[in-house]
């Protein structure tokens, strides 16, 4: 579980996205955060407990 992030962070989750890569940076913060797939470039809109619930570690700040 992640408590603390930034814009522009790079966040590995658990689950990885169908395009295979499981790296994500923040894009948007607020009462919903708004993820860019590394991988694939694909925009992901999730609310913030089930970001912070998901996401297993920061890479990169």
């Amino acid at each position: 579980m992640v408590d603390s992030f930034d814009l522009g962070d790079i966040v590995e989750m658990k689950k990885q996205h169908p395009c295979g890569s499981k790296e994500f940076e923040v894009i948007r913060l607020g009462a919903d955060i708004k993820i860019k797939c590394t991988g694939c470039a694909r925009i992901i809109m999730l609310p913030r407990s089930k970001f912070q619930k998901d996401a297993k570690k920061i890479i990169k700040m």
